[in-house]
């Protein structure tokens, strides 16, 4: 994708990518995060509740955003994965924490099972100012 335009990059504060993808890839004015769990900087998972992961998570996805020159303000979508909808307040709660002005669309979907156990797994499309 290198060749084709696409630039994309990581962070050393959302830890490392659990495979062989981008966590971030900006195309044609959009930048497109790949989905966040809540993992440390040695890529193990917190063992907390679904309010402690999605915390986490979301500050992963913070610290990629303004790698890129970006912030949580320029997120248009967000698409959140949980291994039971039961905790959608839960989780609920600490999202409107990060989006308390004006929140981006949002999708949440009941997934069987999430990588390394997790409870919660958060993507974001954010749209670069000016483009």
């Amino acid at each position: 994708m290198q060749g084709m335009g696409h630039k994309g990059w990581t962070s050393k504060l959302a830890g490392p990518a659990i495979g062989p993808y981008r966590q971030a890839t900006e195309a044609g004015g959009f930048v497109y995060l790949s989905g966040q769990l809540a993992l440390d900087e040695a890529g193990n998972l917190l063992n907390g509740s679904v309010a402690e992961q999605t915390r986490k998570a979301l500050e992963r996805a913070q610290s990629l955003l303004k790698e890129g020159g970006l912030s949580l303000a320029d997120v248009v979508k967000a698409t959140v994965f949980l291994t039971d909808l039961k905790t959608f307040p839960e989780m609920n709660g600490v999202y409107a924490e990060f989006f308390p002005q004006d929140p981006p669309s949002r999708s949440t979907i009941q997934v069987a099972a999430l990588p390394k156990g997790g409870a919660v797994e958060i993507e974001l499309l954010a749209r670069r100012p000016g483009s």
